[in-house]
């Protein structure tokens, strides 16, 4: 009986084993389809244009979208997509792209979690003659053959510039993104081009600064939560590098009765920070208009596939290896007084969700 026991269990934990194995990633030729799994279907050689896309995470409503307005816009153009999200981990990622690699992808599109260690990707890849696109995160130090993002140091200088517009002297946090991706540091560096004059100045004092591992709201909110205690919650203002980040810092503040109280920046103008916008609870956010980068990344992989080559990648951002043909877009300041004219005309969200919190009468007309 005892043996028996052990077989079944050994058994069944063998089938557990499998399944975790199994779901460690998502590959999908089709959004509505997100847990089927990828097979040899559309190597090179078929004639078919197939596109790898290998994704930090898709745990986030941004990131979704990405993936949805890529996928259609590929298939428009003739083309098939291959999706796979790593959950934030860095082994997962390299894993799933060398996965991408052998099925025959004509070329990769890379969102990295970690600027360093994704550029064995593009090493990995460029063995097999598939070129990279590093999508709206750079890829550092690594000959990744395209880039295609937002301006992101303006989209720093856009929070602060917002929070200085509404408080110009005082104490000031900011609370940062995940160390591990170079857009963070962007993000800081075009924040710092604003307040440091100011600080040097005397207007204000920056009075912490940390980032947020892996871009986690929970994290935010413990950076948030120190700095009023570290500060007897003496704070003027908080410039926070996205909205994930804005919402937990908003959430420490809510705690000690300064939610709405302390103006509070964000970005990726998701549904819930345009929500707090419309309520009054964060001041700002920064959309970048995420069918414009997936529609161009899509145009670039499919360019690449047919040609070899991008055109119009006039811009050069240095990955600290080399220069990098890029393609930048420009984000967009959004407050509560251009909710309306912005992501609710875009259509990227519905009046009817954006002021759900709001009374009617207060619903832009």
């Amino acid at each position: 009986m005892n043996r028996w026991r052990k077989f079944i269990g050994l058994g069944f934990s063998g089938l557990l084993l499998a399944a975790v194995v199994s779901g460690c990633g998502v590959v999908s030729t089709d959004s509505k389809k997100a847990d089927s799994t990828g097979t040899d279907a559309g190597k090179k050689g078929d004639g078919k244009i197939v596109i790898g896309m290998s994704m930090d995470t898709l745990k986030e409503e941004r990131w979704q979208k990405d993936r949805d307005l890529f996928i259609a816009k590929v298939k428009e153009l003739g083309g098939e997509v291959k999706v796979l999200g790593a959950n934030g981990d860095d082994a997962t990622q390299l894993s799933q792209a060398e996965q991408l690699i052998s099925q025959g992808v004509n070329v990769l599109v890379v969102i990295p979690h970690n600027a360093e260690a994704t550029a064995v990707i593009v090493e990995k890849a460029h063995k097999e003659g598939i070129k990279v696109i590093s999508y709206d995160r750079l890829i550092k130090n690594s000959d990744v053959d395209y880039y295609v993002s937002f301006d992101n140091v303006r989209v720093g200088e856009m929070q602060a510039k917002a929070i200085t517009a509404k408080v110009s002297k005082g104490n000031f946090v900011y609370i940062g993104g995940a160390d591990t991706d170079n857009n963070a540091h962007m993000f800081k560096q075009g924040t710092m081009n604003i307040l440091k004059p100011l600080q040097d100045k005397g207007d204000i004092k920056i009075v912490y600064d940390q980032f947020s591992k892996d871009w986690k709201p929970e994290e935010a909110l413990k950076n948030m939560e120190n700095a009023l205690t570290a500060n007897n919650n003496n704070i003027q203002a908080v410039v926070a590098a996205n909205d994930g980040t804005a919402g937990g810092a908003i959430q420490a503040l809510n705690a000690q009765g300064m939610a709405g109280k302390i103006p509070v920046s964000g970005q990726d103008a998701d549904l819930a920070a345009v929500q707090r916008i419309a309520e009054g609870k964060q001041t700002m956010t920064v959309y970048k208009p995420i069918k414009a980068i997936a529609t161009k990344a899509a145009e670039m992989a499919v360019a690449i596939a047919k040609n070899g080559k991008v055109d119009g990648a006039s811009s050069k951002v240095n990955n600290g290896k080399i220069d990098v043909p890029s393609i930048l877009l420009d984000p967009i300041s959004v407050d509560k007084s251009n909710l309306a004219d912005t992501v609710i005309k875009d259509g990227y969200h519905k009046v009817e969700d954006v002021y759900k919190n709001v009374p009617k009468d207060q619903w832009p007309k």
